[in-house]
């Protein structure tokens, strides 16, 4: 319950109290997982974003500084805590904290600092490092309160602190890093100029003015860095405007900002605008394609060159112009742009090919021996020509895959080639590129490798490598085998199409079935309601051919000439009435006497646990299994009646037959027919129920079965319980007789001790007992608590 204790400090109404509880939560939650959980969870963040809001947000002091220190705390690095940050809706809370005016001047030390820590804040919620999943609902989240739009507001505004304009920069990359959607938007956003321009173009100028900081090109290049990311759109829009269809010369595009960068004399320009261009060019075969049909006018009278041609002239034109200064960083940076360029294009590597002078200079810069700069260049050429035999296409003669390693065999040594190559990635600066996304460098020297080229690098080192090595016999092989696999792959694709088309065709036969299905639930419905109907007009039927047979038997009686067939076919149908109304009694009778033996069962299902405690199960069940067996033989008796019954009314259809042929007329031979039909259909009804009856008696034999298993499984549970109770009562006498042994050598033990001490004391030996010792024990007591005392 600490830290619930100190959580209720920040409720104090003493600030002081409530300011050093503050400080005190910063240093328990610093790298301390378990007690953040435990602080987020005690409603922390509701607290601290009061406090925030009370103090004034950003226009606070130093007590908003340590709520975000003690937020930063708690949200970075952990998971479950950003979680809850976003579910519990605090994301919306923070966007007033980014509210500015128009005039942003005179900006204190201390809202400084806390904008800053609160653009942190939003970086710890979107940041590269997290779980991609959190991270897009975070962005999500963002744009959808309006916290991006308000940072595109602070991007935009006149008057920011460089220090806070910067990392709004860095903030806004991360947020719309990845997010199709936070990515369109801030293609929209434009600068509050006349005309308006681009938010994008904006920036970019920013990025290639020497002026300016270098920390804020730093973070304008990793913007437009995480514009692009997965954001083919956005490619393609930054390559368009370099295409000449395209290109308006009365206004600044990105296009050619970044051409502007990439040949002017400023090598940190060069090197931001050529890896801007490799960024718009990542992972999208299209664009690659697309940029080759770039032309660049490089003096009048001159035909103009393609922007591939003209950065390999930069990089072949010698002491003149590509070793003045730190030209090392220009020409690290052109090679990045065409190994990203030309890697996956066999269409670009064949027109980086097509120029005669390209490869002699690759192959001439890597034999040479030169310094340490000088040998990542070598190894960035070395990728380079891997680049151009790995993606080749073999479409030039003079520049074929194998021609190229015989090249690379003869002028430079194999072995050689894959040192060279090999340099690129123990490197330093390339491991440190290689750690994160965001370009942080310490000094413009330093800024050598791009985050998603160490990707491309470590992509290619190895199948370079063994390109390399590779004979021409190996590669036919792998061709042969690549052209096999080719038509595996097509076959199965074939296939992966007709089980696709076999599952359409499965799914929509499953709905059909699922229709039919309710189309006959429906129709069953109504054929059960117009059956119940039907048994409603038969019963109505019935009823009126009673009625009408009553009538026609009294009319019968009334006449004096009857003869003496119908009195006797008169008699035996009183007798079977009388025969079948008993039959219903002993029908009732036997409902009866199913319903005592369904409650019967019922209780001895319920009381199926208690029957082994004793023999009573036993008994019940053989009452049941005799009043099973007797209801069976009334069945059977029911059953003989029946057929008794039929053959009588058989007799007397004959016997009718005769009669009515003889003497009946015609109003008699249909009365008789009426009383037979009844009689049949009464016959019928107790057919039927003598069917329900047998039913029942099944069921009540499955019943009995069932009863009967459980209580043998109860009764071997009652076995194996007398087992392990037999069991334990050997192990209480065992104990018992352990127990009586021990008090045995107790005792001898306790009377040897006595002997001896007899013995001693004989012997003159001043021996105590265990009376004395006592005494002796509690005179010390007293002599002490009297010490005490004094």
């Amino acid at each position: 319950m600490g830290v619930s204790r100190l959580m209720d400090l920040l409720a104090d109404s003493r600030e002081v109290i409530r300011n050093d509880g503050l400080l005190l939560l910063q240093q328990l939650t610093k790298g301390n997982a378990a007690i953040q959980k435990i602080v987020a969870f005690e409603n922390a963040f509701e607290r601290l974003l009061d406090i925030i809001t009370e103090e004034g947000s950003s226009d606070g002091g130093i007590v908003v500084e340590d709520c975000l220190l003690l937020l930063l705390n708690l949200l970075k690095n952990n998971s479950s805590n950003q979680n809850f940050f976003k579910e519990g809706s605090y994301i919306q809370r923070m966007k007033p904290w980014f509210e500015v005016g128009d005039d942003n001047s005179g900006w204190s030390a201390q809202k400084v600092t806390n904008l800053h820590l609160m653009l942190q804040l939003v970086r710890v919620m979107v940041s590269p490092v997290n779980s991609p999943g959190a991270t897009a609902s975070c962005q999500k989240s963002m744009f959808q309160c309006g916290l991006l739009q308000q940072l595109c507001t602070i991007l935009m505004a006149t008057g920011v602190p460089a220090d806070i304009l910067t990392e709004t920069i860095n903030t806004v990359s991360e947020v719309i890093r990845g997010s199709q959607v936070n990515q369109d938007y801030f293609a929209s956003v434009n600068a509050p100029s006349n005309p308006p321009r681009p938010a994008i173009v904006v920036l970019l100028m920013s990025m290639v003015n020497e002026r300016q900081p270098f920390v804020l090109r730093c973070a304008v290049l990793y913007c437009f860095q995480c514009f692009l990311y997965k954001n083919q759109k956005g490619q393609g829009e930054i390559v368009a405007t370099l295409l000449p269809s395209t290109i308006d010369a009365n206004s600044i595009s990105a296009g050619q900002l970044l051409c502007g960068g990439l040949f002017s004399a400023d090598s940190l320009s060069n090197w931001c605008a050529a890896v801007a261009l490799a960024h718009a060019l990542q992972d999208n075969l299209t664009q690659k394609e697309q940029l080759l049909r770039v032309q660049l006018a490089t003096s009048l009278g001159k035909p103009p060159v393609s922007l591939l041609q003209q950065c390999t002239n930069i990089l072949s034109q010698g002491d003149k112009i590509v070793r003045r200064g730190s030209k090392v960083q220009t020409r690290v940076g052109l090679l990045m742009l065409l190994c990203t360029w030309i890697s996956n294009c066999p269409i670009a590597v064949t027109h980086f090919l097509h120029n005669q002078e390209n490869v002699p200079f690759l192959t001439a810069q890597i034999s040479e021996n030169l310094g340490e700069d000088e040998r990542l260049v070598q190894g960035l050429c070395a990728l380079l020509l891997g680049i151009c035999i790995y993606y080749n296409d073999n479409s030039l003669e003079n520049y074929t895959k194998e021609k190229l390693k015989q090249l690379i065999e003869k002028r430079i040594g194999k072995e050689n080639f894959v040192e060279k190559l090999c340099f690129i990635t123990k490197h330093e600066l390339y491991s440190r590129a290689a750690q994160k996304p965001q370009p942080v460098f310490p000094s413009p020297e330093q800024m050598l490798f791009d985050h998603e080229f160490t990707k491309l690098v470590k992509e290619l080192e190895g199948v370079i490598t063994k390109a390399v090595h590779k004979s021409s016999e190996e590669e036919k092989k792998e061709e042969e085998v690549k052209k096999t696999l080719e038509q595996h792959d097509n076959i199965v694709t074939q296939y992966k199409e007709l089980i696709r088309e076999q599952d359409a065709q499965l799914q929509e036969l499953k709905e059909q079935v699922a229709c039919m299905t309710s189309q006959n639930e429906q129709l069953q419905a109504t054929i059960t309601q117009q059956q119940s109907q039907i048994q409603q007009h038969k019963d109505q039927y019935n009823i009126l051919k009673l009625k009408l047979a009553k009538e026609n038997q009294g009319q019968s009686n009334s006449q004096g000439d009857g003869s003496q067939v119908n009195g006797l076919q008169t008699e035996e149908l009183t007798q079977l009435r009388e025969e079948v109304e008993e039959l219903r009694k002993q029908h009732s009778l036997l409902q009866t006497q199913l319903g005592d033996k369904d409650a019967l069962i019922s209780s001895l299902k319920s009381g199926a646990a208690q029957t082994a405690e004793g023999p009573a199960g036993g008994s019940d069940n053989t009452e049941l299994l005799q009043e099973l067996e007797a209801l069976r033989s009334q069945v059977q008796s029911q059953s003989t009646e029946i057929g008794q019954l039929k053959m009588e009314r058989q007799d007397l259809l004959r016997r009718a037959e005769v009669g009515c042929s003889d003497t009946l007329p015609s109003s008699d031979s249909s009365l008789d027919a009426a009383k037979m039909a009844e009689l049949e259909s009464r016959l019928g009804a107790q057919t039927s129920e003598m069917e329900r009856l047998k039913a029942e008696v099944k069921n009540l034999s499955e019943s009995r079965a069932e009863l009967e298993k459980r209580l043998d499984s109860t009764t071997s549970t009652v076995a194996i319980l007398q087992t392990e109770k037999e069991k334990l009562q050997t192990d209480v006498q065992e104990s018992k007789k352990e127990q009586d042994d021990l008090l045995m050598l107790l005792a001898d033990q306790d009377q040897k001790i006595t002997n001896l001490k007899k013995r001693l004391k004989e012997l003159g030996e001043t021996v105590e007992d265990e009376d004395d010792l006592d005494t002796r024990d509690q005179t010390d007591d007293d002599d002490e608590e009297d010490e005490d005392e004094d």
